[in-house]
């Protein structure tokens, strides 16, 4: 059906002019006739002037009429030409799945969902941005995106949660550090030795430093960044850091590092969701996509933490 952006009295005055009659209009427009009518003498009344002269054979235009439609028939084919390319963007919108996730996410996990779902949809346009975890949930509410992924400790206002999942935060270290001799570490044990950490914000950072002051352990990291991709590649010796299972699983699976789980209850508080806009009714490919997150989710969550693979056979990780 065709969509005009005229106003309804200017809609009607166009139909009258190019048929010279208000039936023919009224019958085009599929109005009353007594509506086209009404229409037209509202026009009138608010320009101040007599648009149609009536006679016995129709409708014809006076001089004021007549600029009137050159100006609204100009206008009526810009808005024609509006309405198309509006169209067009709302179908280029619907090839399309705007992505946004924390940075520990972008620098393996999701790019592999990516690439996979590509294969699956060579045609699909995908937009990713990389923030930090209140950026990430901001991009979600203004409309930026349509999917976000990130961890997570409580309900957010104005998000719903598509998927959700127990993240723990590990205690990453080289594969011969003392540490990895054992099944689950605390935080204590690891405050003794040298940490690389990740900026304040970040949750696991929030989660390790509340665990800390609750049992009155001080530290000082050796390392602290706001990007926390760099901080895997310089662990050594006895160095620990804190991820999940999932930013480090290439590394673990390689036998190159060691992953191992908090003794702490605030340590397994966090969650990974998936999250998007309430209220709003995402594309059958945002579904595709979003199905496609979760199973790559649930294929790490499968994995049995510290499996590992011997170094010499193993790819190169991928961060």
């Amino acid at each position: 059906m065709a969509i005009s952006l005229l106003s309804l009295p200017l809609r009607h005055f166009l139909e009258v002019a190019r048929t010279g009659s208000v039936n023919q209009a009224a019958q085009r427009l599929h109005v009353a006739a007594s509506a086209v009518s009404r229409q037209l003498g509202k026009l009138e009344d608010s320009l101040g002037v007599v648009l149609f002269e009536r006679q016995a054979r129709g409708m014809t235009l006076t001089e004021a009429g007549t600029r009137l439609l050159a100006h609204a028939s100009a206008h009526d084919a810009q808005a024609l030409e509006l309405v198309e390319q509006l169209q067009n963007l709302s179908a280029q919108g619907a090839l399309r799945v705007r992505l946004a996730c924390t940075e520990g996410f972008a620098a393996a996990f999701m790019p592999l969902v990516m690439a996979r779902f590509r294969q699956a949809h060579p045609q699909v346009q995908l937009q990713l941005q990389v923030a930090v975890p209140q950026e990430v949930s901001a991009l979600v509410l203004r409309g930026e995106v349509d999917l976000a992924l990130k961890y997570s400790m409580a309900p957010e206002k104005g998000l719903q949660v598509l998927h959700s999942a127990i993240a723990p935060i590990y205690a990453i270290m080289p594969a011969q550090h003392p540490l990895a001799r054992q099944r689950s570490v605390s935080v204590a044990d690891v405050v003794r030795y040298p940490l690389l950490l990740g900026a304040g914000n970040t949750t696991g950072r929030q989660l390790f430093d509340l665990s800390c002051a609750v049992q009155g352990l001080r530290y000082v990291p050796a390392v602290e960044s706001n990007f926390s991709s760099a901080l895997l590649p310089l662990l050594s010796g006895q160095d620990v850091v804190l991820a999940s299972y999932l930013t480090a699983a290439r590394w673990v699976e390689a036998g190159l590092l060691a992953a191992r789980p908090f003794d702490e209850a605030q340590l397994q508080q966090r969650r990974l969701q998936v999250l998007a806009a309430e209220g709003r009714v995402p594309s059958a490919l945002v579904q595709q996509f979003t199905q496609a997150l979760v199973v790559a989710i649930e294929e790490y969550g499968k994995r049995k933490v510290g499996r590992r693979r011997k170094a010499a056979a193993a790819p190169a990780p991928v961060f």
